[in-house]
């Protein structure tokens, strides 16, 4: 089936060059952002604004409250849905966003993983309760490195999640991701990744994005959701770039400064994670994010694929 995916590292652009790609050809853009299904986390997420949103449709954003935990078998049924929605208009499916996994399993399906194990888990708990999850980390490191360099060494839920695994299946979950997720392509599916070409200045790009969202009220939006009270470091979205370091600060771990470079540190991380991703992604087609004809060029080739299906009438 017809789709165009936009990928590509936080900061690199996406959201401008889907949202120009929108306005001129018959796209509909669907997230792919494990982090935009958030409600009331916007400025940290740097989420599409609420005018933009009102002019070009945005499918997969605001879909769950923060308490909440959104998992890649949902996405996969949202995205399939929203796809399928955006098809019956006689449009075609953009996908947008550097949420890895997600792309993977929409081309591939997801990995078969075991149901959690309540027994299994507080085993791991209790352990992690007497060693630190930094020595359960190091563990994982013997036993599923790959796993172990995708994951912080705080990152308690994935650690325990990727023990879990190996004591049910006797697998490393890396594995398992492996047997499933590399196979296959969807033939009809244009691949773009939209990536800084150099290392250096993408760096200086996210450090000036960082500062943006800071001078924009991140602060203040944090603020908002610990008042809340029902929220907390161990769930899903608290546990996002950036919203983690601010989480702390507000909870006195650290001063502000210091929560602001460590949300620096973690984003430079998450960039670093999603490049290796992309990097691994078969048939993807790569533009330069600080080209200044990057738009220019993703729409030209857009529309020139778009042609092969008869596609190309503008809005």
């Amino acid at each position: 089936m017809q789709a165009v995916y936009l990928m590509g590292p936080t900061g690199a652009g996406k959201t401008d060059a889907a949202a120009a790609l929108a306005e001129a050809l018959p796209l509909e853009i669907v997230s792919v952002d494990s982090a935009l299904v958030f409600r009331g986390m916007d400025i940290g997420t740097a989420k599409p604004d609420a005018a933009l949103r009102a002019r070009l449709p945005h499918h997969l954003i605001d879909l769950i409250d923060p308490t909440e935990a959104y998992s890649a078998g949902r996405f996969l049924a949202d995205c399939r849905q929203a796809m399928a929605d955006v098809r019956s208009r006689g449009r075609v499916p953009l996908l947008v966003g550097g949420t890895m996994l997600y792309f993977r399993a929409l081309q591939s399906g997801l990995a078969e993983m075991p149901v959690r194990d309540e027994a299994v888990r507080r085993s791991i708990e209790l352990r992690a309760a007497a060693q630190g999850w930094p020595a359960l980390h190091a563990e994982l490191a013997g036993k599923d490195p790959l796993a172990a360099a995708r994951i912080q060494p705080a990152d308690r839920q994935r650690i325990q999640r990727a023990l879990e695994v190996i004591e049910i299946t006797g697998k490393p979950l890396s594995s398992l991701q492996r047997e499933d997720l590399r196979g296959g392509e969807d033939a009809d599916a244009l691949k773009l990744v939209l990536a800084p070409a150099d290392r250096a200045a993408g760096v200086a790009v996210l450090a000036g994005r960082l500062e943006r969202m800071m001078e924009r009220g991140f602060l203040a939006e944090v603020e908002s959701l610990h008042a809340r009270g029902d929220l907390g470091p161990d769930l899903p979205s608290i546990r996002c770039v950036g919203y983690r370091q601010l989480w702390g600060f507000l909870e006195g771990q650290s001063t502000l400064p210091e929560a602001v470079e460590r949300a620096q540190i973690a984003t430079r991380q998450l960039a670093k994670r999603q490049l290796t991703w992309l990097r691994a992604e078969p048939g993807a087609e790569w533009v330069d994010a600080l080209d200044t004809g990057a738009i220019a060029h993703i729409k030209e080739r857009v529309e020139t694929w778009l042609g092969r299906f008869g596609s190309t009438a503008t809005l």
